[in-house]
């Protein structure tokens, strides 16, 4: 139980991670700002890779969510 209690508290750490890059990267895109999107959408990337590593975020989860916040950008660009 207490391995547990200290593996949720790391997991939640990296799903607040994932929503605040996903957070910054909505916020460039809707003030139609492409150059600053494309490095929100880098770190996004990057996050979401690392969660994916850790195991918090499945390997195919991860991919959609790239795959459609890149769409995004693009139909920005």
């Amino acid at each position: 139980m207490r391995q547990n209690e200290v593996r949720r508290e790391e997991n939640l750490q990296v799903r607040t991670r994932v929503k605040s890059a996903r957070r910054a990267m909505m916020e460039a895109l809707t003030a139609g700002d492409a150059e600053q999107g494309a490095v929100a959408l880098k770190t996004y990337h990057s996050v979401l890779d690392k969660a994916a590593k850790k195991g918090v975020l499945t390997k195919n989860t991860a991919i959609r969510r790239k795959t459609s916040a890149t769409n995004q950008l693009r139909k920005l660009a």
